[in-house]
């Protein structure tokens, strides 16, 4: 400390400039300024390729220990499925999910996912529940119900969404960042059970439940018992369902009582994005417009909080955190455009067209071939980067071509769509000289290659062809619906075409090009699949 000091006080300018120096050159490797590169279908296979040769055929996920839920390769496997036809990508994510929502990393009791597991196993969960693990849980539980038609994942989203909605809602209708792992300071005492206070708690109804759940205290674990259950007793749990619903409502109201974890009470703005879209999008497809109603009010919660126009990154009661980040304006965006898909009111296109706006403004670098994560005004940054390396979610970087594209299609903007293919380009040239962490850039670059549209004109009141939309979810396409007999004013077809609205009838598109109208539904369905 002497000799620290001593320097500040004898040696300030060498120190400033040695500060300099070092800073210039983080800057420069940081900067990402490497050539764009152009977007091709086979380095979407190849990084497919990649993530297979890490899955763990046996036990979901990738192998090893602790195990992630990581949702950007999860996707990347997805939309190999969804692209190429890999059957054996779309099991992977099939098997993970299922492997994940029977093990002691999902709350059996509760609903929601914990952050991760320590084992290969999913068995023993580092407890914490984050609200971006449980957004794209429900999203991946979506499109795999969809896809398999196993209840498995609906009962999964129900379960979930009733966690949100009872333990997860901070005043206006936003959401709160995190649960803590611990209670009375020890690790998931909250959430595990003896089999004694199973039996206090069911009495003879205890025999039943353990015929469907297991309790498990594997060799490290210190706490009382993890409740989990093997693949035959989730497949039969998910038949026997009613019979297990007031069981389980019982030993919740049992846990209610006990010493409850810490709540992060913050609204992240981005993470609150991923959960609106989530919420409208299962909301959609399993026709519960009340989970839609909550993810406007939260959507209208946090854009209500904008100063100047500007969203904050944070908010906790009444104080607020500017400026936002890159990725608080995509994920909201894309927050925008799921409800505009949910509800069909183009305000949402607009304020997802005024985000967009917003991120130009203070987050677009000088050439216009990406974005910094850090606003040009934030005064506490001495180094603004890109924002391309992927967490536990997507990138920032892989977030906003998401929502430029999403955009661009719905509106039609055709110098918008050419402003999304070079942002992915160059974005897509920084992820090739990146060791990890670019799933997410070239998911979005998947999306950039082939974007989805589907128009569909339909009686609102006893619609036809919006079923099979809304059960046919993909991560690939928007979806806009219009009333039959509506004045339609805004383009909705490529080359600003106004499809004619006086019968029903469903256009699907790609880029600039669309299919001949489909007016059936079942000609739709095998469309879409």
């Amino acid at each position: 400390m002497q000799a620290v000091d001593k320097a500040w006080r004898e040696k300030r300018a060498s120190l400033n400039q040695s500060a300099d120096g070092l800073t210039a050159h983080v800057e420069a490797r940081l900067a990402g300024s490497h050539a764009r590169t152009a977007l091709d279908r086979d380095a979407l296979v190849e990084l497919a390729k990649g993530i297979d040769g890490m899955v763990d055929r046996d036990l979901g996920g990738l192998s090893g220990a602790p195990k992630f839920p990581n949702a950007p390769f999860m996707l990347t496997l997805w939309l190999s499925w969804l692209r190429d036809g890999n059957a054996s990508h779309r099991d992977d994510v099939l098997l993970s999910l299922e492997q994940m929502l029977s093990g002691g990393i999902y709350d059996h009791i509760g609903g929601g996912l914990s952050r991760y597991s320590t084992d290969a196993e999913w068995l023993v969960p580092h407890f914490e529940k984050m609200l971006y693990d449980n957004a794209q849980s429900i999203r991946f539980c979506n499109w795999a119900y969809a896809a398999s038609g196993n209840e498995l994942f609906r009962l999964r989203i129900e379960e979930t969404v009733d966690w949100l909605l009872r333990e997860m809602r901070v005043d206006g209708g936003a959401f709160a960042a995190s649960l803590d792992a611990d209670s009375d300071g020890v690790e998931g005492l909250f959430y595990t059970w003896s089999r004694e206070e199973v039996e206090d708690a069911l009495g003879d109804d205890s025999t039943l439940f353990f015929k469907y759940f297991t309790l498990s205290s594997p060799h490290g674990w210190e706490g009382k018992p993890i409740v989990h259950q093997t693949r035959s007793q989730q497949s039969q749990s998910v038949i026997e369902r009613e019979k297990l619903s007031p069981l389980k409502a019982k030993l919740l109201a049992v846990r209610e009582e006990r010493v409850r974890p810490g709540l992060d009470a913050k609204t992240l703005t981005d993470w609150n994005g991923l959960m609106i879209a989530a919420l409208a999008e299962a909301g959609r497809s399993l026709a519960r417009p009340d989970w839609i109603d909550a993810a406007a009010k939260a959507f209208a919660h946090i854009s209500a909080a904008s100063r100047d126009g500007r969203l904050p990154h944070s908010m906790l009661g009444a104080r607020k955190l500017f400026p936002a980040l890159s990725s608080d304006y995509a994920a909201m965006s894309n927050a925008a455009i799921s409800l505009f898909e949910a509800s069909g009111d183009w305000n949402y296109v607009d304020q997802a067209s005024r985000f967009i706006g917003q991120l130009d403004l203070w987050h677009a670098d000088p050439e216009g071939t990406g974005y910094y994560l850090t606003a040009s005004d934030s005064a506490d940054v001495p180094i603004r980067i890109r924002g391309d390396v992927d967490e536990a979610i997507p990138s920032a970087t892989g977030q906003i071509i998401e929502a430029l594209v999403r955009l661009a299609s719905v509106t039609g903007d055709l110098d918008l769509q050419e402003k999304a293919w070079k942002i992915a380009e160059h974005a897509a040239g920084r992820a090739a000289h990146q060791a990890y962490g670019q799933a997410g850039i070239v998911n979005a670059c998947a999306l950039a290659i082939e974007p989805l549209k589907l128009v569909i004109i339909d009686a609102l009141d006893d619609p036809k062809l919006v079923p099979v939309a809304n059960r046919s979810p993909d991560p690939r396409r928007v979806d806009i619906v219009a009333a039959i007999g509506t004045a339609a004013n805004r383009p909705m077809l490529p080359g600003g075409i106004l499809p004619p609205t006086d019968k029903a009838g469903a256009w699907f598109c790609t880029g600039q090009v669309c299919l001949p109208v489909v007016t059936d539904a079942g000609e739709l369905e095998k469309l879409l699949r």
